[in-house]
């Protein structure tokens, strides 16, 4: 035993909770079937309250993982004997949790225990099925595969506790319902069902890497949740396609560069204004490397496109030295695949940059009124910055005015009333350089 203090406890216990409670969890409910997940659950969380309670008086076991699937085998025994119709089940489990005990007990944080790797997979299949919505698909994912708790998907997501907990219930219902079962998919129906996967951990990405709402722009834990998802897709034979190691490829890029976006103030940083130096080589280096796996095959996707644009970025030496030219190309091609006009307000960007900000403002017109971004506060902001590139800083004020009475995080708050009252000192004095300001 390793005597710990208690205020380091419950740390450790997170942490070892984020990595194994996804695969104990996975293995019970393949055991007990898809109908049981929430004994699954009180198992897991069981050992989770025995650890809290217990390591902090009576110390940290040698092993700590080996001693949480101990705990957890023996409270999925003693309610197995309780009801008879999962009786039959016992030796199942004794087996499923001694190979999971043998990994722990190897100290191995891999997957390289095949029946857990399918486990984790498949529950994150059927976590991840499209016949449930995809706000009960995130909440789902995050909580039977990440060990999240239902207060801490309400907090990333700011949304209200209990209405995450009726996801989840709705979830669970659907699950049992509709017998959607607790396998990998054939071959035959794995590349649709991966797509509704791969969506699932690019929502949680983003909601992580760009907070729609709220104190905090990034929310590392969900980044960090959505990489190690993405990681064990790509180690899998069945999932180990282009789309995937595209996907993650992506990620690694983006998440490369998040200890950059936000100032020690809180404040947000653009891409121009960061500094490079606290980018994450060794992430950059993994995007690379899963980019180029990528391009096995003949598959070409959204999230290949995407990560190619983020490969520019992260192999320029300069915000100054970004090839806009290759960027503004891979952006043709990424609305030709899917012309979303979000994607076609990146794409308009892209083109300011390297054409002017005038061809840039010509590309917003044609998308200016398109529903789905009347409330979305980069397109008056990017208004905003195009007029002010040219000098009109009444119409640079008017749109970043517009842009604050839209939804943001706070950061992008405070950002957007900086740069408002940048253009309004401008427009008072319009002798004054921009250095002088």
């Amino acid at each position: 035993m390793t005597e710990l203090s208690h205020n380091k406890v419950p740390a450790l216990v997170d942490h070892l909770f984020r990595h194994q409670a996804g695969q104990m969890i996975a293995t019970l409910v393949r055991v007990f079937g898809p109908r049981h997940i929430d004994l699954a659950e009180e198992v897991v969380q069981d050992a989770l309250l025995k650890a809290l309670q217990l390591w902090a008086y009576k110390g940290i076991p040698d092993n700590p993982s080996a001693w949480l699937i101990q705990v957890a085998k023996n409270r999925a025994l003693d309610l197995l004997r309780r009801e008879a119709s999962l009786a039959e089940k016992s030796e199942e489990l004794l087996r499923a949790f001694a190979a999971q005990e043998t990994l722990a007990n190897q100290q191995s944080e891999s997957l390289s225990n095949n029946a857990t790797l399918d486990d984790t997979l498949a529950m994150v299949f059927m976590a991840c099925h499209p016949s449930l919505s995809r706000e009960s698909r995130v909440a789902l994912t995050l909580k039977t595969v990440g060990g999240f708790g239902t207060s801490e998907i309400a907090r990333a997501f700011l949304t209200k506790e209990p209405t995450v907990a009726q996801r989840l219930v709705r979830a669970k219902r659907l699950i049992r319902d509709e017998g959607i079962s607790f396998d990998l998919p054939s071959s035959r129906e794995m590349s649709a069902r991966l797509d509704s996967v791969l969506e699932v951990l690019y929502l949680m990405f983003n909601e992580g890497y760009a907070a729609h709402s709220g104190e905090n722009l990034v929310r590392a834990d969900l980044c960090d949740e959505a990489i190690r998802l993405g990681w064990l897709i790509v180690q899998h034979p069945a999932t180990r396609l282009p789309k995937s190691h595209a996907l993650l490829s992506l990620m690694l890029f983006q998440a490369a560069r998040l200890s950059a976006r936000i100032g020690e103030g809180g404040e947000l940083h653009l891409l121009a204004e960061q500094n490079r130096s606290l980018w994450d080589r060794r992430l950059i280096a993994l995007g690379f490397h899963y980019l180029e796996r990528s391009a096995a095959g003949e598959e070409f996707s959204e999230y290949h496109l995407q990560a190619a644009i983020a490969s520019c970025h992260a192999a320029a030496a300069s915000y100054e030295l970004t090839n806009w030219e290759q960027i503004v190309r891979l952006y043709d091609l990424l609305v030709a695949l899917n012309p979303s006009p979000v994607i076609a307000l990146n794409r308009a960007v892209a083109i300011a940059k390297h054409h002017g900000a005038e061809a840039g403002l010509r590309e917003v017109e044609k998308i200016i009124a398109h529903p789905a971004l009347q409330q979305y506060y980069l397109l008056p902001a990017t208004l905003g910055e195009l007029w002010q590139e040219l000098g009109e800083a009444d119409k640079a004020a008017d749109n970043f005015h517009q842009a604050l009475r839209c939804p943001c995080s706070e950061p992008e708050r405070r950002f957007l009333q900086r740069k408002l009252a940048t253009v309004t000192y401008q427009s008072q004095y319009p002798t004054l350089s921009e250095e002088t300001l």
